[in-house]
């Protein structure tokens, strides 16, 4: 690799990890040591990154793309925890345990990963102590929005859970259309539903004048206080 390829190559991965939160406050030198012991990786769409069982040894950073992470049950059904974006990282527990992960990673379009091995940043993490509380901060909002989601799933019928991911993604956007980060598959499985009964309710909300499904994944919602009403 000439020069100048190695130079790009390492502005790209500190461009990596400047995306994720728990390193922007490092200034640019800090953030070239941490991209320095990083392994950048392409997938492509539908590609695993880990599974369960195997051993937990990188943090894995997303530079591009879209990660979805899902378990599946003992019938092979997926039930899906989350949709990671550019900035977003997975992989965590690396860092403080030497236990094997426990669910699956995958490519949702063409993705590119930046991984740092949990010894290189154990390291500078010993130097940055801040960082590590930034990664434990991190690691209780993740158990905080777990903890809710069992909730919902367990205490909830599918009107009232689909109203409530409607109205959190709503208070994501300055108006009232928004775009759905999955597909309707994906959906209905972080729903814990079926896609057809996903499909019905959005049609139902529809007819009730609740929203309105103006393209691929993109919904106008039109009556945010009748889904208030719904999921209360």
């Amino acid at each position: 690799m000439s020069a100048e390829s190695l130079k790009n190559n390492e502005k790209a991965k500190k461009l990596c990890v400047s995306l994720v939160p728990i390193f922007n406050h490092l200034d640019y030198d800090e953030q070239l040591e941490v991209a320095r012991t990083s392994r950048s990786k392409t997938y492509g769409k539908k590609d695993v990154i880990f599974q369960a069982g195997d051993p937990s040894e990188y943090l894995y950073i997303v530079h591009t793309g879209k990660v979805k992470i899902y378990n599946l049950s003992e019938s092979g059904k997926e039930q899906l925890i989350r949709i990671l974006e550019p900035g977003e990282f997975m992989g965590e527990l690396a860092v403080f345990t030497d236990e094997w992960l426990t669910s699956f990673a995958e490519a949702v379009e063409p993705t590119e990963i930046c991984a740092i091995h949990k010894s290189d940043l154990q390291e500078f993490l010993k130097e940055k102590p801040a960082i590590s509380f930034k990664l434990l901060a991190e690691s209780s909002k993740r158990l905080k929005d777990a903890e809710k989601t069992i909730e919902r799933l367990s205490s909830q019928d599918v009107e009232k859970r689909l109203s409530s991911y409607l109205l959190e993604q709503l208070e994501k956007t300055d108006s009232s259309k928004i775009k759905l980060p999955m597909s309707k598959k994906d959906l209905a499985s972080y729903l814990g539903t079926t896609q057809e009964t996903l499909s019905r309710r959005l049609a139902s909300f529809e007819e009730k004048s609740l929203l309105a499904q103006t393209g691929q994944r993109k919904i106008d919602i039109l009556d945010a206080e009748g889904l208030e009403a719904i999921a209360e």
